[in-house]
């Protein structure tokens, strides 16, 4: 974080004077990662949060509180399914995540967040739900198979009155197996991606992990900001993010040879 100090007698804050002193005027960080669609910031977002201007959708998957479980039972133990930074228990989610996803929700008039079946009901009442059904999950809950985790809709859809969207999605593909501990799968975070932004769009992500957020953003023509707090997975997500897109749809047949001269 790039902090200016600077110097004042006197200034007035609400009509009630402020005795003069040393203030501090705080500048975003220099990007870890930046090209012409995203940028990447290292650090912690409740203090990049207060910096950023305003975007167009809060898209994220905010670690659940499982404590090193599945998602579902969340029995506490080490395994690679560890965050790097800290333990995912149900009391970090409580006290740290979600104030800091009702603060990226305040840059935002929408936002769609998966907030895992145990810290649901401490998260923000939506205005719309849904679920990702995986028929084929291997994960346990305490009544049974973790066949779904739900989606919540923050503010008013970009298509409504012009389209009906679905809200449930059915999730077969397998995440990417690049060293985070709970990606998802690519194709799955582009359909909440075209569900919730439209194109040209700014998309922020302030629990960023390995980036899936930033590349459905790139792949489909949106603009993204991402924030994490272990350099780790922004190394991921900037490794993920220099493979370019190719548009396919702009490349011209193949030039037909002219005639000969008989």
């Amino acid at each position: 974080m790039t902090d200016r100090w600077f110097m004042a007698e006197a200034i007035e804050v609400d009509g009630v004077g402020v005795i003069g002193g040393k203030f501090k005027e705080m500048t975003l960080p220099r990007p870890y990662y930046q090209d012409s669609a995203v940028t990447i910031y290292h650090g912690d977002c409740r203090e990049i949060l207060p910096l950023l201007p305003k975007v167009d959708l809060v898209l994220t998957d905010p670690p659940y509180g499982v404590g090193g479980g599945s998602g579902t039972v969340g029995k506490s133990r080490r395994t690679k399914h560890d965050y790097l930074t800290f333990e995912d228990t149900l009391e970090h989610v409580i006290r740290e995540i979600v104030p800091r996803f009702r603060e990226a929700m305040a840059l935002s008039d929408r936002a769609i967040t998966t907030p895992g079946s145990l810290a649901l009901c401490h998260y923000p009442q939506p205005d719309s739900f849904g679920s990702m059904i995986q028929p084929a999950t291997v994960g346990m809950q305490k009544w049974g198979s973790a066949d779904s985790q739900p989606i919540f809709y923050y503010g008013r859809d970009p298509r409504v009155g012009k389209a009906i969207g679905k809200c449930s999605f059915v999730v077969t593909g397998r995440p990417e197996a690049n060293g985070h501990p709970c990606p998802k799968p690519l194709g799955f975070w582009k359909k909440l991606m075209l569900r919730g932004s439209l194109d040209g769009e700014i998309v922020l992500d302030p629990f960023m992990g390995s980036g899936t957020t930033l590349r459905a953003a790139k792949d489909l023509g949106r603009k993204a900001i991402g924030i994490d707090i272990c350099e780790r997975y922004c190394e991921i997500a900037a490794k993920r993010m220099s493979q370019e897109v190719l548009d396919f749809s702009s490349h011209s047949k193949p030039a037909q040879p002219e005639p000969r001269a008989g």
